[in-house]
């Protein structure tokens, strides 16, 4: 088998452009998103393994983004962290994004129509006033019905992105007791993408892919020299 790449000045200069090129889509993303409610904004940083060249990773960034009240009562937030549960084709997924509605058949989904998991299974509603109290119990005309599922992940995990404003649940996930949560009724979670900050980065990024452009040109000249003329017999 062939060795790892070894680092010179030509192969380092391509690695640090697909590195931008990686940096750029990320944060273009998170501008696209920054008005997507529960939208969690991604951060690109360089691994480098042994004597290979740094490659280009992302993390999300699990800070919550700020809650806007909206009065409907199927409109749900979480204050610091946790996760709803919603059922998908693809199985179990946490969501930030509570903008949740009630199907032609009153089970309570998300925006996409999956249905939202409680403590036992999809949440169906009967006809009446909904309330949601801070521990995530659901109560129609004063009733208990079920209470939300709402689920953490152990800190420092790298929850990985589906679907915009889907996150993957991993084998750290736990149910965070009632008594540790804060749901919002009537309120909604916006992106924690500041596009202010986005937009200088992306600039940022742009001047430095254009630097080493300039490097790489810089390097093939000066090889382009060696051979042809370097190399001829005095």
């Amino acid at each position: 088998m062939p060795g790892p790449v070894q680092n010179n000045g030509l192969s380092s200069a391509a690695s640090a452009l697909q590195m931008l090129e990686r940096k750029q889509q990320v944060l273009a993303n998170n501008l696209a998103n920054a008005s997507t409610r529960g939208f969690k904004a991604e951060t690109t940083f360089a691994r480098m393994m042994g004597n290979q060249l740094a490659k280009a990773d992302t993390a999300v960034d699990l800070t919550p983004g700020t809650l806007t009240e909206t009065h409907n009562s199927l409109d749900l937030a979480l204050e610091g962290d946790g996760f709803f549960v919603v059922d998908t084709p693809a199985g179990e997924r946490f969501v930030r994004n509570g903008n949740f509605r009630l199907d032609a058949n009153r089970r309570l989904t998300d925006d996409q129509g999956n249905p939202v998991l409680g403590e036992n299974g999809a949440i169906s509603l009967p006809q009446g006033t909904v309330e949601v109290d801070a521990t995530g119990l659901i109560t129609v005309n004063g009733k208990p019905q079920q209470r939300l599922r709402v689920e953490r992940v152990a800190s420092g995990t790298d929850l990985e992105h589906e679907g915009g404003t889907r996150f993957i649940p991993d084998a750290s996930r736990q149910v965070i007791p009632p008594t540790e949560r804060t749901v919002k009724q009537g309120f909604l979670e916006e992106s924690n993408v500041n596009p202010m900050s986005a937009m200088t980065e992306m600039l940022t990024v742009l001047h430095r892919y254009g630097a080493a452009q300039q490097t790489l040109s810089t390097i093939d000249a000066v090889r382009g020299i060696a051979v042809t003329d370097l190399a001829k017999p005095a």
